[in-house]
Formats: structure tokens, C-alpha cells, sequence
């Protein structure tokens, strides 16, 4: 894995991405707003010695893609949800950020789609993601604490609220929980969504109030503690790796989770780091923060999964 910046501009991509979604003049239907959030893929470089396989799994509407690095160990691997606001994204934005990522932890990865919002209200997203795990631990046999599971952005929720899900049916738990810049408050009340707004390159003012408007549909509470995690009890869950950008709006949604997790008793790890866009790891063997991001995590959940 290297980090080295290559010809495409990350930072001008986050900016041209945003100012399309947010275009008045030109307002982009659903499918075009997905198409543009899917463009955030193209940011990591290819991993090498990486191969990918495409499979109708339980709880994913789009085949899930199987990430198997050439030296994983097929017994473990990380159960990852695509970001995208919860509207957005797809297995296939997210199989090159999750194939370095399973790379260096050495394991496989499972990248998987799920319902998305408007089309399929919550709690849709996280009753994929629980069948998903049952099918991992039911007709493919990889034992629970020999998955990890993981998210960015949108899919740092779901992630999580399986992981509250399973602890609620009293099921065994995952070994670990990677969160990539979670979005987790419903209430939007963290202080970087304004301290950041002129930082934030991917989430201008206003763009929070409504993904959550969309996100929650006008039937779930900003207070259900799967929706927002913020609400829930973490004692007893598994360890997590907490990663966001300083420049992002939604950099207090992770400090505060991780702080909230913390305060359960939970093993927990927090990166932010400074000048970082809403989920930089996007773009991982470009950027050397991202690289650095995802090597440290790779490393730590190889470490949890042995």
C-alpha cells in the first residue's frame, strides 16, 4: 500500500460532488444524487494482489462483493456497510477502500448492500445487516468472533446498530467494530457542523438537516438509540477503531461516540485527523493520511481477529 498522490484531486472531487448535490439551479434527481456519491470510489487506488467475487447474499439487495486478498486468512473477515447518507452508495463504490483495508488486516471482506432510504424506511437498513451476519454465521460458518464489523459514514451507523442488535437478542458478538467518520447524531447537535461548515468540502450547511430528514423519514425518533447510538448502552460490546477527519462537519459524531463508548467501558480508538475530509480514507494509496488511517486499523483488527 502506498501513498502517493495520483492525478486525480481529492479535494476538487469532494468539492465538484458537493456542489452538484447542492445545485438549486440544477437539482439532481435521487438516481443522480446516487451516481455522484458513488464518484467517491473512484478516489482509492487499486490494491494489488486483491481479488473480488460477486454473490446474492441475505439482507443485500445488490450482490454483495467477497474482498479475498491473495494471503487472508478465509476464516475471518470483516462485515463492511457502504456510506452514502443512507440513500447512496453500493458495494461497488466501497470494494477498493475495503480491499486495502482487508489487505493489511488479512482477512476477507464482505462488502454489502442493504435497504436505502426513501424506498425502505428504518429500521430496513439494520434488519439486512443482522441477516447478513446470520447468514456468516449460519450457512457460511465463520464464527462470530472471527468477523469484524465496519463502516463509513451512514454505514458506521448500520455497523454499529447490528452490533447493538446482537447485543439485545443476547447473540454472540463480533470481535470489533471499525467506524470511518460514523454518523451517528440525529439531532445534529455537534459543535463542528457549524465550527466546520467552511472546512467541510463534501457537506455544506444545511446538507445535515436533510439527510437526516430523509434518513429517519418522519417515523423514527433522532433519540432511537440504533439510529442514534449516542442513546444506547455500550456495555459489553466489543472494541472500536473510531477514524475522522478535523475538517469535517461531522467530527463530533465520532468524538462524542467515542467518548460515550468509552465511558461504557469499552475498548476504544480515536483518530481524528487534522485537515481531513468526511471519509478521507476514500482515498487510501493516494492520500498519505488515508493510507496511514487505514494501515493503523487494518493492523489493529488484524490484531482482534487473532
Amino acid at each position: 500500500m502506498t501513498g502517493h498522490r495520483g492525478p486525480l484531486d481529492t479535494l476538487s472531487v469532494y468539492k465538484d460532488i458537493s456542489s452538484r448535490l447542492m445545485n438549486t439551479n440544477a437539482p439532481l434527481d435521487l438516481e443522480g444524487q446516487r451516481q455522484q456519491v458513488g464518484r467517491l470510489g473512484d478516489l482509492a487506488t487499486e490494491p494489488t494482489e486483491v481479488t473480488y467475487e460477486e454473490e446474492k447474499v441475505p439482507g443485500s439487495n445488490l450482490p454483495a462483493i467477497w474482498v479475498k486478498p491473495v494471503h487472508a486468512n478465509p476464516s475471518q473477515v470483516i462485515l463492511y456497510f457502504h456510506g452514502g447518507g443512507g440513500f447512496a452508495g453500493s458495494p461497488s463504490s466501497h470494494r477498493k477502500l475495503v480491499g486495502h483495508l482487508a489487505k493489511r488486516a488479512g482477512c476477507y471482506g464482505l462488502v454489502t448492500d442493504y435497504a436505502l432510504v426513501p424506498e425502505c424506511p428504518l429500521p430496513a437498513n439494520r434488519l439486512d445487516g443482522l441477516a447478513t451476519w446470520n447468514w456468516l454465521t449460519g450457512e457460511k460458518g465463520f464464527a462470530p468472533n472471527q468477523i469484524a464489523l465496519g463502516g463509513d459514514s451512514a454505514g458506521g451507523n448500520v455497523a454499529t446498530g447490528v452490533a447493538l442488535a446482537l447485543k439485545e437478542q443476547h447473540q454472540p458478538l463480533p470481535a470489533a467494530v471499525v467506524a470511518f467518520s460514523p454518523w451517528i447524531d440525529m439531532e445534529n447537535l455537534g459543535e463542528s457542523l457549524k465550527s466546520n461548515a467552511d472546512t467541510d468540502f463534501l457537506s455544506p450547511p444545511g446538507m445535515a438537516d436533510m439527510a437526516v430528514a430523509m434518513y429517519l423519514g418522519g417515523t423514527t425518533s433522532p433519540k432511537d438509540p440504533f439510529a442514534n447510538p449516542l442513546y444506547a448502552d455500550f456495555t459489553g460490546m466489543p472494541p472500536m477503531n473510531i477514524s475522522a477527519g478535523g475538517a469535517e462537519t461531522l467530527r463530533d459524531d465520532a468524538v462524542r461516540l467515542a467518548e460515550h463508548v468509552k465511558k461504557a467501558g469499552v475498548e476504544t480508538e480515536l483518530e481524528i485527523v487534522p485537515n481531513g475530509q468526511h471519509v478521507y480514507h476514500f482515498a487510501v494509496g493516494r492520500e498519505p493520511e488515508a493510507t496511514r488511517t487505514v494501515e493503523n486499523v487494518g493492523d489493529w483488527l488484524h490484531a482482534k481477529l487473532n
